[in-house]
């Protein structure tokens, strides 16, 4: 199938699932995209698999009462992340242990509630690799007003949350509440997940709040520029996965996740400084001769300023 073919189908109105489901997966990308800054700032990638796993009681309760996915999958994530987030605080036991108990309980739970329902075996794909034609017309404005919630929380939040993220122990000198600002970021990336879990999975929701971020961190290093590439990362990874699923017939979810993947291996071989191809290159190039050298008393900075690199010395 060719482009044009594919914008012919969008705007196909016998086709009405298409142009849906499009939009729910640039949402969601854009969303896991700047929220996915955070998580692997932290190196916190292990908590978006967590919080898949949280929301999955919410979902299979909603899915069995006929309510909102949305809303009970937000309702699940953050009760589970409130739970994380108070536990933790004993410091007896790290946060990564309290994370695997709760979360892999609260997937567990969800399990049990869903093998309850009607049409069990059905049903359970679709959670769990997501479904192309079952994002119902009343989420569209729900995930939308999802999106918007987090956007504007991170407006708000992100000198405190980029300053957590790299340096905790400064951020609690500089008096900010550094348990307030993780669960505020814990119910970020909660709601990311539930507004993508319908296009993409349970599964591998993960890779929809990482990968791009990841892919990101690897062609720059300023976090401002990085926040905006993670996101269109993601959102074009979304494009292109739903444009050759529908070509070809393939997963959607699974081929959105093959193409983020793509560009990621991209980047890790070909990014000009952070990739291989770059750095084999850079110990090629020869030593500056004498005549190169800075004047004494000059300063690298100096004589050429340099990006700020995501280091706390050049955070914002």
């Amino acid at each position: 199938m060719s482009p044009v073919d594919f914008v012919a189908d969008l705007l196909n109105p016998d086709l009405a699932f298409l142009p849906k489901a499009l939009a729910v997966a640039v949402m969601s990308s854009i969303v896991c995209g700047i929220v996915g800054t955070y998580v692997v700032l932290r190196g916190m990638a292990f908590i978006g698999d967590a919080v898949a796993h949280a929301v999955f009681p919410g979902l299979a309760v909603a899915f069995v009462v006929s309510g909102n996915l949305v809303l009970g999958g937000t309702i699940a994530g953050v009760l589970t992340a409130v739970l994380v987030a108070v536990f933790a605080q004993n410091r007896r036991l790290k946060e990564d242990s309290i994370i695997g108990i709760f979360f892999v309980a609260a997937f567990a739970l969800g399990i049990v509630v869903i093998s309850q329902a009607p049409g069990y075996a059905g049903s359970l794909p679709q959670f769990l690799f997501g479904s192309i034609t079952g994002i119902p017309d009343e989420d569209l404005p729900v995930i939308a007003a999802t999106s918007v919630v987090v956007l504007a929380a991170v407006l708000l939040l992100n000198k405190e949350l980029v300053t957590v993220s790299l340096d905790r122990e400064s951020a609690r000198a500089l008096g900010l509440r550094v348990f307030w600002l993780d669960l505020a970021l814990y119910v970020l990336v909660t709601l990311a997940v539930v507004i993508s879990v319908q296009t993409i999975g349970n599964i591998l929701v993960l890779a929809l709040l990482v990968t791009p971020a990841a892919t990101a961190r690897l062609l720059t290093d300023r976090l401002g520029i990085m926040m905006l590439l993670a996101p269109a990362i993601g959102a074009g990874a979304a494009l292109i996965g739903l444009y050759l699923s529908w070509s070809w017939a393939l997963p959607t979810g699974g081929t959105i996740v093959l193409v983020l993947t793509a560009v990621f291996l991209g980047a890790w071989t070909l990014s000009p400084r952070q990739g291989v191809i770059g750095r084999v290159l850079a110990r090629r190039r020869p030593t500056p001769s004498s005549r190169d050298r800075l004047p004494p008393g000059t300063t690298r900075s100096e004589a050429a300023p340099l990006a700020p690199d995501l280091a706390p010395e050049g955070r914002p």
